[in-house]
């Protein structure tokens, strides 16, 4: 991670370390390292609902435009449909404005080139470097070659259209309920699925710039739980603010995170023949669970970081088409370039639809294994690495584990913390090995 770009673009509070003067550098910085070598480049640009977005938006507009680049604003979509839409309307490159589940006051911005795939950490530090120069010697032409600004009016229809040709089934007779974080999905989710014949009960889909993921969304699973089970829906299907992650819930109110939705899809595909070499791939934080089912089921698996660019790195790396984490982020290679938290609900509607099966019927396929994970604040977490005590204490918790159960110790990437995490059949006891190796942790790195 640089600077200014973390694991996921630039992120922060809006108008505070997120200001229009620094969306404006990133604008003219990252127009140009992606698209200034092209005469009269074009540059689309999609925000979620954030009461900030149109200010960024307006400064990182102005950044573009004064390098003479073309910009085509989408307005509210979803993070997926600005990589999908940078693609087929040919631009040089695509931006998102959006925190995605992050409070309101946060807000972010997030590049994809024009083929729209996210940046490379070698782009990213170009266009940092560009931002922090003491000279800004970049182009600023006059007149006529001055950047122009247009509106894409259809492109949320364009989406819709697009994600109605990755399935082949209806949704007659099906009582959804869909949790929009009161985010990008507010005007796409609701619509597209009652097209596709279910009945629809729209949940945190009146967005007021103001209540972006409060209490709703896939970071708040509970709420959406309640509608299904009052509503008596088969299933409920939750968003987070920029739609590019999905959390269900099933027809019993129990939560469906992202490992079960790969397990299932997965199954899918690879029983119709289109699972790219039978894996699937995922991050180290996926559950045993997951992994134990894949091996049940013929399903080869491939792990990652954490980090949905990395699970993308790996398919592109080793052409696999389906990949994602526990947190909810699925991508779907054969018809998108990043996690779709829309495109996902729908794979997963389309393939109970066709196999007749409740969610809950569908997820047997995988048993969750009880999880603990305890963040340890440390005072230097580079002394994690070669630490003989911290090792051995693993080592001893493995061993009593055997092949029920695992740990996974790793230093944060972002904060001075220690995460040690482990899973087994018995939950009091998988937190009794947990608060063996904190202990340890916290004696050694203070």
């Amino acid at each position: 991670m640089g600077k200014y770009f973390g694991t996921d673009g630039v992120r922060g509070v809006a108008n505070r370390e997120l200001t229009p003067e620094l969306a404006y550098k990133i604008g003219r910085c990252g127009g140009y390292v992606l698209a200034g070598q092209v005469e009269k480049p074009k540059v689309v640009i999609g925000l979620d609902t954030r009461i900030s977005g149109p200010m960024l938006e307006a400064a990182l507009i102005a950044g573009l435009l004064s390098i003479g680049a073309d910009v085509v604003r989408l307005g509210v979509l979803s993070t997926p449909a600005v990589a999908y839409l940078t693609r087929t309307l040919g631009a040089n490159a695509g931006v998102m404005i959006s925190a995605s589940h992050n409070p309101v006051e946060d807000n972010g911005i997030k590049f994809f080139g024009g083929d729209g795939f996210k940046l490379s950490d070698e782009t990213e530090l170009e266009i940092e470097r560009l931002i922090d120069a003491e000279y800004d010697d970049l182009p600023r032409p006059e007149g006529v070659a001055i950047g122009k600004v247009t509106k894409q009016a259809d492109a949320s229809q364009s989406y819709l259209d697009f994600l109605k040709t990755t399935i082949d089934g209806r949704f007659d007779g099906m009582k959804i309920v869909l949790d929009c974080a009161h985010g990008s999905a507010s005007a796409l989710a609701p619509v597209i699925f009652s097209d596709l014949g279910a009945e629809v009960i729209a949940v945190g889909a009146e967005p007021d710039g103001l209540n972006i993921n409060n209490g709703v969304g896939s970071t708040h699973p509970d709420y959406v739980r309640e509608q299904v089970l009052a509503h008596q829906a088969d299933l409920g299907l939750s968003y987070d603010g920029d739609a590019d992650r999905l959390i269900a819930i099933d027809d019993q109110g129990e939560e469906v995170d992202g490992d079960f939705i790969l397990c299932i899809l997965g199954e899918s595909l690879r029983q119709a023949g289109k699972l790219n070499a039978d894996t699937v791939v995922t991050t180290v934080m996926s559950n045993i669970g997951f992994f134990k089912a894949a091996e049940r089921l013929g399903l080869k698996t491939a792990q990652t970081a954490v980090g949905d660019r990395y699970v993308m790195e790996e398919m592109r790396r080793s052409g696999f088409n389906l990949g994602g984490e526990q947190s909810g982020h699925v991508i779907f290679l054969d018809y998108n370039t990043t996690g779709d938290g829309i495109l996902t609900s729908l794979q997963l509607v389309n393939t109970l639809a066709a196999s007749k099966q409740k969610l809950s019927e569908a997820k047997r396929l995988m048993k969750k294994y009880p999880q603990v994970l305890i963040n340890v604040k440390v005072a230097d977490k580079s002394k994690y690495n070669n630490n003989t005590a911290i090792a051995d204490a693993v080592e001893s918790v493995e061993k009593e584990l055997g092949d029920n159960g695992r740990v996974l110790v790793r230093p944060s990437g972002t904060e001075s913390l220690i995460r040690v995490m482990a899973e087994g059949p018995d939950k009091p006891l998988v937190e009794q090995y947990v608060a063996q190796i904190v202990d340890v942790v916290r004696r050694e790195l203070g």
